[in-house]
């Protein structure tokens, strides 16, 4: 049904994972359309209590945006592929049924926006957090400015955007990025059997509760279930698009070397 994710069932929880591990698990087009598709099945089957969402293999979770893409693109073509990514991503976020990520490696740019958007998180020990976009001269365009600093304080957030920086599993326990941290073995098991708990309440309270919680870490938002800092995110990532900075730093990127940035 999928070319780039899986999904399989276990009792009531569904598990969706990234299928790219030869490029990481990194997020292209394909990945996002069926990552929104897979998600609308958490929303519309009455068999599905949870969700868990992982990444193939033992490095990645997900290792961030397939960059290639961006190469050509136009500053409203960038518009559109940040919106479309914070609709899936609000779309987990708002889910009705508690959704969790399982970071089982590199959890970069959009696969930590992707961790973020989940209602919580747990990792294995190998697991790596970062949003590396400064270094492509671009921000996070799924919701990362937003979300971040709401987990782990302003500060914090701020100095790893600006530096681009990898936290470990440890750290990101610590500064409570994620709830747990297991080994590789152990992430799923431990995943399940929280969700296996979460399955014993009132799925009606459970969906009133996630709601309520976004509310208060979001306020009010428009009709389309974003407040004005998504929107506000989605101009800057765009507006980047045009600079010479960020075809500098995507090109660099492709030739693995150095970008040479000049504020333009």
């Amino acid at each position: 049904m999928y070319q780039t994710i899986r999904t399989e069932s276990s009792g009531n929880i569904f598990i969706i994972t990234i299928n790219r591990p030869d490029k990481l698990n990194a997020l292209n087009k394909t990945v996002i359309e069926e990552l929104s598709q897979a998600v609308d099945e958490v929303y519309s089957s009455a068999e599905i209590r949870s969700a868990i969402i992982t990444g193939a293999g033992s490095k990645a979770f997900v290792a961030g945006a397939d960059i290639s893409e961006f190469s050509g693109l136009t500053k409203e073509q960038a518009a559109q592929t940040s919106r479309k990514g914070q609709d899936v991503f609000f779309k987990i976020e708002n889910a009705p049924k508690p959704i969790l990520a399982a970071v089982n490696g590199f959890a970069l740019g959009g696969g930590c926006e992707l961790a973020l958007s989940c209602h919580f998180r747990l990792c294995s020990a190998n697991a790596k957090f970062g949003q590396p976009e400064v270094n492509l001269g671009l921000i996070p365009g799924y919701g990362g400015t937003q979300r971040l600093p709401q987990l782990i304080g302003k500060g914090k957030a701020m100095e790893l955007m600006m530096t681009g920086n990898m936290i470990s599993a440890e750290e990101a326990l610590q500064l409570g990025l994620v709830n747990y941290v297991t080994t590789q073995e152990e992430l799923l098991q431990k995943s399940k059997e929280i969700l296996q708990l979460i399955e014993t309440k009132a799925p009606i309270a459970i969906s009133k509760l996630i709601g309520c919680v976004n509310t208060a870490v979001y306020g009010k938002v428009n009709a389309s279930g974003k407040n004005i800092g998504f929107e506000e995110e989605i101009s800057a990532f765009a507006y980047c698009f045009d600079t010479e900075d960020m075809k500098e730093g995507s090109a660099a990127f492709l030739e693995k070397r150095k970008p040479v940035f000049k504020g333009r």
